[in-house]
């Protein structure tokens, strides 16, 4: 059984979520994600139900070890987590989404005590070789609330039965079981060399409810990376004009 729990979330771009523990109810969080927690509520690291659920998590981006905070204290308690890098957290309540929501690898940030992070494997052949997360995915499995990080702004879209969204694979952050999850060629020579979106886009059909991320973080570790070499080379060519500065100097003071 799921524990109900109530919970805040603060900030913009890199938001906490606080959450409002009644006395014996727990939340089990990703290890290193706790920002603070009041007297009385005790925090218990393990594999959450032994060797193999362990393992599971591993293969889903999170760590081999969960945490689990339980009020074990006289009255209310607070514990609170914080989002890995720039973006927004989405709370997903399970109940209300039919008891279980697919998402991509390492975005589980926290969930009420009972709900399980379980492995989806990606069914189609195409899907999972070209899908921007490759063939596994995070199914998480509960009826209470979940919480699940994403890069920038986000984006939430219900779709019709039938409807068709194609999206960036790198921006797909999380969507509902009823939607139909495949992968669809960009199409036309220039566009799959020249259009920056890569040669394929998720193709996802409804109905159901998908979430999209506006920056993933792999988008922004490429941004930092280049930046940094450029700066790197930058630097590069500068010391290499000073020194061929002092060579001359050098040379002709002979």
């Amino acid at each position: 059984m799921t524990d109900i729990i109530d919970y805040k979330i603060y900030g913009d771009d890199l938001q906490m979520v606080e959450i409002e523990l009644d006395p014996q109810e727990g939340v089990r969080a990703e290890v290193g994600t706790m920002l603070y927690m009041e007297k009385g509520i005790k925090m218990q690291t393990g594999t959450g139900g032994g060797l193999f659920k362990g393992v599971k998590r591993m293969f889903t981006g999170e760590s081999f070890f969960i945490t689990t905070f339980q009020n074990n204290g006289r009255g209310k308690k607070h514990v609170a987590f914080a989002a890995p890098y720039p973006g927004k957290i989405i709370p997903l309540d399970l109940s209300a989404v039919g008891g279980s929501f697919l998402c991509q690898r390492d975005s589980f940030l926290c969930a009420a005590s009972g709900t399980e992070i379980e492995v989806a494997f990606q069914k189609k052949l195409g899907a999972g070789l070209f899908g921007g997360e490759g063939f596994i995915l995070q199914r998480l499995v509960g009826s209470g609330l979940t919480f699940v990080h994403a890069g920038g702004t986000i984006i939430e879209k219900e779709l019709a039965q039938g409807e068709i969204l194609n999206v960036d694979t790198g921006c797909l952050v999380a969507f509902a079981p009823t939607v139909d999850y495949d992968i669809e060629f960009v199409g036309g020579f220039t566009n799959a060399l020249f259009g920056g979106e890569g040669l394929f886009l998720a193709k996802m059909t409804g109905p159901g409810k998908v979430y999209l991320q506006s920056l993933p973080l792999s988008r922004l570790a490429d941004r930092i990376a280049s930046a940094s070499f450029s700066q790197y080379q930058g630097e590069k060519k500068g010391a290499a004009g000073v020194g061929g500065k002092l060579v001359g100097d050098i040379i002709s003071g002979l």
